[in-house]
């Protein structure tokens, strides 16, 4: 609640006009975005475009913010819109492995490692990516960040009964995408 309470401060700040507080925002919650966005988009540079979007779409709609939430969940809400809208403009485009190669950092070394992580995550990648838009997003607001079942209601306008019927649908075509033996590879 304490980070709750700081976070209603910063958009009250930014509200009157501090651009110095909706700064410490962007900082703090770009990585979020970029996640989420990269994500559901599959695409690095789309993603950082969405990253600015979405702050861009925050800071002109900071007065609608409703400080009895998460500012968290809110930025996430017009991240997810965002990204669906995106989605339905385009055709959707795959990871090349040279794309994923940027983001793979192994503890272990030698070429044969990295290579299997990297095949496990485009595994990954691919079968997130031919998810409908609908799973795909309760899938990453769920997995990669960590929302609740209620928060990820809010943050899509759903229930929180199609919430847990969307993630375990996900779960069961991701299963059935990535290998029926229950397995996801690294």
């Amino acid at each position: 609640m304490e980070q709750q309470a700081e976070e209603a401060a910063l958009v009250r700040r930014a509200v009157a006009g501090d651009q110095s507080a909706f700064a410490v925002l962007v900082q703090r919650y770009s990585g979020a975005i970029f996640n989420q966005a990269y994500r559901m988009l599959g695409d690095s540079h789309e993603a950082e475009d969405a990253v600015q979007e979405v702050m861009l779409r925050a800071y002109r709609r900071l007065e609608s913010f409703d400080p009895a939430r998460r500012f968290v969940t809110w930025l996430l809400t017009i991240g997810s819109n965002y990204c669906i809208d995106r989605l339905r403009r385009r055709r959707l485009a795959w990871l090349t492995l040279d794309d994923v190669a940027l983001w793979l950092s192994s503890p272990e070394p030698g070429p044969e490692r990295v290579a299997l992580v990297a095949e496990g995550r485009m595994a990954v990648q691919r079968a997130l990516q031919a998810l409908p838009d609908a799973y795909r997003s309760v899938t990453v607001l769920r997995y990669w960040h960590d929302l609740s079942y209620q928060e990820i209601a809010e943050a899509l306008g759903l229930t929180e009964a199609t919430v847990k019927t969307r993630l375990h649908r996900a779960r069961k075509m991701l299963e059935a995408a990535i290998g029926g033996d229950g397995e996801i590879p690294v």
